[in-house]
């Protein structure tokens, strides 16, 4: 790759030449000012649709060691990479993570051209590459400070912060938020009677389940031990609230969590509290947040699968120890 630049280089007296190597240092330019991984993406989809007029991208971030993908950015109708007219790019970023970038060519003289300039994409993705690091150095920090280990949802601290950040951003705006405080009753019985791996197996199935119930705009968080809290933010109908508190009891309730190689399972259930926060109101949203715990307590010395809604009388008369 660095026997590319230097051709470019020695070659950049000629008009068309110089032209590459000035695209090469307008996206390595261009990028510096973004702010995320995704921005990245992004910039390289306009600077390929600019300069190449490709009109789809597909940007993913490959991890060596876990032999997986995340994708981060998608432009334009879904290709193949097995296409005749498909292009493929690998950026070393000298990380357990490359990104990949691919797109494909509108027709086979558009793939011609493409092709031609193939060494000068490949020389442009090689300059950028320390830019794509310190973007995916900076992802893996972000996401180490605000993403439960276990589960892979939001920690209390990032949820709380979004949550005010979100009510900052609507001003004066009422807002109201409802919350759904989620338990799983008698949890200590699976760490007792079987291990922690297992107890983390019954987490994760859980926020699985929370997140097949609630909208993609809605945020759910651990807390800590098997409580989990979600934020309703586009719904506060006590009707609405109760039925997706249900679905997630309901649908939990049917999981099957493997406990060994011997084939055995283990089925639990879920108490769910509920309390609304409203801005026009006195509570805060770490009070609502509290309500919602008391009303789970409540739930659970009632039952197994329970839902209650806060009210006022029970802060006096729960016994939370």
């Amino acid at each position: 790759m660095k026997n590319n630049m230097i051709e470019l280089i020695k070659k950049s007296s000629k008009e068309n030449d110089f032209n590459d190597l000035n695209n090469i240092y307008t996206l390595y330019e261009q990028l510096q000012y973004a702010t995320s991984i995704k921005e990245m993406a992004e910039d390289i989809f306009k600077w390929l649709q600019n300069i190449y007029t490709v009109d789809n991208l597909n940007f993913s971030l490959f991890d060596i060691e876990k032999n997986s993908k995340e994708v981060i950015f998608v432009k334009g109708e879904e290709f193949f990479l097995d296409d005749n007219l498909s292009f493929f790019f690998i950026i070393n970023t000298h990380t357990s993570l490359n990104a990949v970038v691919s797109f494909n060519a509108t027709s086979k003289t558009h793939f011609e051209i493409i092709q031609e300039k193939y060494t000068v994409i490949q020389s442009s993705f090689f300059q950028i590459s320390p830019i794509i690091q310190s973007g995916i150095l900076k992802k893996n920090f972000i996401e180490s400070s605000s993403i439960d280990s276990v589960t892979n949802v939001y920690n209390r601290k990032y949820f709380i912060e979004h949550l005010n950040k979100q009510l900052l951003l609507s001003g004066q705006e009422s807002s109201k938020i409802t919350f759904l405080m989620i338990g799983i009753d008698h949890f200590k019985a699976v760490i007792d009677e079987f291990d922690y791996d297992v107890g983390d197996l019954v987490l994760v199935e859980l926020a699985k389940v929370i997140h097949s119930n609630i909208k993609e705009y809605d945020l759910l968080a651990r807390l800590a031990g098997d409580e989990f809290v979600v934020a309703l933010t586009s719904n506060t109908d006590y009707d609405n609230t109760v039925n997706i508190a249900k679905s997630i009891i309901d649908n939990f309730r049917a999981i099957e969590v493997k406990v060994n190689d011997a084939g055995h399972s283990l089925k639990k259930t879920i108490c769910v509290g509920i309390d609304t926060f409203d801005s026009q109101g006195s509570n805060s949203i770490d009070d609502v947040i509290k309500n919602a715990d008391i009303a789970l307590y409540e739930a659970k010395n009632k039952g197994r699968s329970e839902v209650i809604y806060f009210q006022k009388e029970q802060s006096s008369t729960i016994d939370l120890f």
